[in-house]
C-alpha cells in the first residue's frame, strides 16, 4: 500500500531533501545539492519567494519506505497578475513504480482543484531562476548544480498518466577553442563606436555589487516575452545578491553599458561545480567546502548561467562584446569547455547568439502539462 505524507517539520524536510541521495546512489551523472542550502530554499522564513508563493512538500511511502517525493507550488504573481491558473510542481522524484508517481501527481492535482486552478505543469521551481524540466536525452552526461537529473523512466510515467509535453528545452556545449577572438574584436570595435558602448570587467566582488540591481532589472526586461516568465521581485533580488553573487568569480560576470550608464547587456557564468558537489556528498563540512573552493579556482569547464540583452539592442550583435571579454578571461584560466543551461527550444533569438561557436546539443528536457 502506498501512502502520501506531508512534510512540515525541519526533520521531515531534511528527509524530503535527502531522498534523491538514495535514489541516485552510485549514479556517476547525478549532482547532489548541498543539503543545508536546499533546506534554506524551502524555508519560508529565509527564502523571499514565499512572499508571493506557497509550497507544500510530500513524500510517498511504500511498506514504510520512502519511494517518492514532490513539491506542490502556487506562484501568486503568476496567478493574479498574469492570470495563469497554473499548479506548479517540482522536486519530483520517484522509483520506477507507476502507482507511486500516480499518487504523488494525484495529490498535486487535488491541491490545484482546491485552489480553482486549471492545469498543472512541471517539473518547475518557484520562478525562472530555479531548475526546470524532465531530462529526456543525455542521461550519460553529468548534471550541473542548476539542473535536475533524473532516471530515463520519468518521461514514461508522465505519458502514462495523461500528461503532454508543454515546453522543450535544449542544453548545448561547445569547445572554448571555437570562440575566436579576431571576429569578436572586429564586431565589438564597430558596435562600441556606433552605439557608444562600454564593457565592464571585474576582479573584485565588491565592485560588482552596485550593478546587481540593474542587472536583475534588465533580466526582467529581456526575459519578459518568454512563456511562463515570472518577474523577480526586489526582495528576491536582495536575497540572490547576498546568497549567490559573492560566490561567483568576479571575472565570470560581464556587463555592457551605454553612454548614459544604462546596462544594456549582462552575462553570468560560473565554473562547473559538478564534480566538487559529488565529492562533497551534500555537506560543506568537513571537506565539501574545500572541494568547492578548489573547483572555483581550477575548474576548466564554464557554465553559462544567464545572459540578457535589452530588447532595443537585440539582434544588433551586442553579445559579441560579452563574448570577447569572456574569451580574454577564459583564455587566461585555461577554460576547455563552455556549457549552457537549459534554453527553450523555441527561443530562436538565443540560438542565433551561439551558432558561430558550433554548439552541440547534448541534453534535452521538457515540462509536462495536464488539465485539471
Amino acid at each position: 500500500m502506498i501512502t502520501i505524507q506531508e512534510m512540515t517539520t525541519k526533520k521531515e524536510m531534511k528527509t524530503f531533501v535527502k531522498f534523491p541521495f538514495k535514489l541516485y546512489k552510485n549514479n556517476k551523472y547525478w549532482v547532489p545539492p548541498i543539503i543545508n542550502d536546499e533546506l534554506e530554499s524551502f524555508d519560508k522564513n529565509i527564502n523571499p519567494v514565499f512572499k508571493h508563493a506557497e509550497a507544500r512538500f510530500f513524500i510517498a511511502l511504500k511498506n514504510n519506505e520512502i519511494v517518492g517525493r514532490a513539491a506542490a507550488i502556487i506562484n501568486f504573481t503568476e496567478l493574479n497578475e498574469q492570470k495563469l491558473k497554473k499548479m506548479r510542481f517540482g522536486w519530483f522524484d520517484f522509483i520506477d513504480d507507476f502507482e507511486v508517481s500516480k499518487m504523488l501527481l494525484k495529490k498535486i492535482e487535488e491541491i490545484g482543484i482546491q485552489n480553482n486552478l486549471e492545469f498543472m505543469e512541471g517539473p518547475v521551481g518557484f520562478s525562472n531562476l530555479d531548475k526546470v524540466g524532465v531530462l529526456t536525452e543525455g542521461f550519460d552526461h553529468i548534471g550541473t548544480m542548476i539542473t535536475w537529473y533524473n532516471h530515463s523512466y520519468y518521461k514514461d510515467h508522465f505519458i502514462k498518466h495523461g500528461f503532454k509535453v508543454e515546453k522543450e528545452y535544449l542544453e548545448n556545449k561547445f569547445a572554448f577553442k571555437n570562440v575566436i577572438r579576431e571576429p569578436l574584436e572586429r564586431i565589438s570595435t564597430l558596435l562600441k563606436k556606433r552605439y557608444q558602448l562600454t564593457s565592464l570587467n571585474f576582479t573584485k566582488t565588491k565592485d560588482i555589487m552596485p550593478y546587481v540591481d540593474k542587472m536583475f532589472e534588465l533580466f526582467n526586461t529581456s526575459y519578459a516575452e518568454l512563456p511562463s516568465f515570472v518577474p523577480i521581485s526586489d526582495i528576491e533580488i536582495a536575497y540572490f545578491k547576498k546568497k549567490y553573487i559573492s560566490f561567483i568569480n568576479p571575472e565570470f560576470i560581464k556587463f555592457v553599458m551605454d553612454k548614459d550608464d544604462n546596462m544594456i547587456a549582462f552575462a553570468i557564468t560560473m565554473p562547473s561545480f559538478s564534480t566538487a558537489l559529488q565529492k562533497a556528498k551534500g555537506k560543506l563540512l568537513p571537506f565539501g567546502l574545500f572541494h568547492l573552493l578548489k573547483a572555483k579556482k581550477e575548474s576548466k569547464d564554464a557554465i553559462f548561467y544567464l545572459i540578457g540583452v535589452d530588447p532595443k539592442y537585440q539582434s544588433k550583435g551586442v553579445h559579441a562584446l560579452i563574448f570577447l571579454e569572456y574569451q580574454k578571461s577564459f583564455e587566461k584560466r585555461g577554460i576547455v569547455n563552455c556549457i549552457r543551461t537549459p534554453e527553450l527550444a523555441s527561443n530562436t533569438k538565443i540560438a542565433a547568439v551561439w551558432k558561430n561557436f558550433e554548439p552541440v546539443i547534448h541534453k534535452r528536457r521538457c515540462t509536462f502539462k495536464k488539465t485539471i
